[in-house]
């Protein structure tokens, strides 16, 4: 079982990147719009003492904004296809290196790009093609592209499948079941 640490977003920038996903990807359409703060990985102790960490870490941690970029693609580490973070990414990095250690710690395999997920395809030539079709949509989107980012969720998983354990509020120290 591999767990990880993501913030969901909420609103029109949430429900265009859903409603795209769902178009391009269906077999993902149920995974909601989400960065990933923490990418999969094996817990180095239990579920509790991530918990206890996660929060304990959240508690000086204000909320904030940030403010989606271009659309792009790890193509060809990975065929994802993706909206970067542009504005306050340092702030999704500094989360990151915060919560990651102790029961969250592991040696991660790639660097860390702050960004929300369109499409994980199967191939890379179905990921530039989710590409281009992303982009264009993109260039016309005329919704906001800030999300708020006030509390993360921990959650198990692996691929397509992710089950949330527990949301935990920023700067609140508070761990809501």
């Amino acid at each position: 079982m591999l767990y990880a640490v993501v913030a969901y977003l909420e609103g029109e920038l949430a429900d265009w990147v859903e409603n795209l996903r769902g178009e391009l990807h269906p077999k993902h359409a149920h995974l909601p719009a989400h960065i990933t703060i923490l990418p999969p990985r094996p817990l180095c102790g239990t579920e509790d003492q991530a918990i206890g960490w996660l929060a304990e870490r959240c508690e000086a941690v204000e909320p904030f904004d940030v403010v989606m970029g271009d659309v792009e693609s790890f193509v060809p580490t990975t065929p994802t296809v993706f909206l970067r973070v542009a504005h306050a990414a340092y702030k999704i990095r500094e989360l990151h290196d915060r919560i990651s250690g102790g029961p969250l710690g592991c040696v991660e395999e790639l660097p860390f790009i702050p960004h929300l997920t369109i499409a994980k395809m199967e191939t890379d030539e179905r990921a530039h093609q989710v590409y281009e079709i992303a982009r264009e949509r993109w260039d016309h989107y005329e919704g906001s592209h800030r999300a708020r980012i006030e509390k993360l969720c921990f959650v198990r998983g692996r691929d397509a499948k992710w089950t949330d354990i527990v949301p935990v509020l920023l700067r609140r120290n508070a761990v809501k079941k």
